[in-house]
């Protein structure tokens, strides 16, 4: 899972630099505004990658791993409804 959002985040990245040079290389003596345009791409993708390299998917259990306390634990799984009485 962690390869997959590291290479979701580095295939983004590389988007958004090849975004930017092309924009300012060859396509400005096209088009101005289109150098723009796609610069404005440009800027909006690193959030975007942040995000989904950050984000958890459904299979990351990190809301209900266990403390290491077991007195909370134990609290905890009792208010998730998780003891079995």
């Amino acid at each position: 899972m962690y390869a997959r959002r590291r290479r979701g985040y580095f295939l983004m990245m590389g988007v958004c630099i090849v975004l930017f040079v092309s924009a300012w290389s060859f396509v400005r003596l096209w088009s101005m505004p289109a150098a723009v345009a796609m610069c404005v791409v440009a800027m909006v993708i690193p959030p975007v990658a942040a995000v989904v390299a950050n984000r958890r998917g459904p299979e990351d259990r990190w809301w209900d791993d266990p403390s290491g306390d077991p007195q909370s634990d134990e609290w905890w799984d009792e208010l998730d409804g998780k003891k079995r009485r």
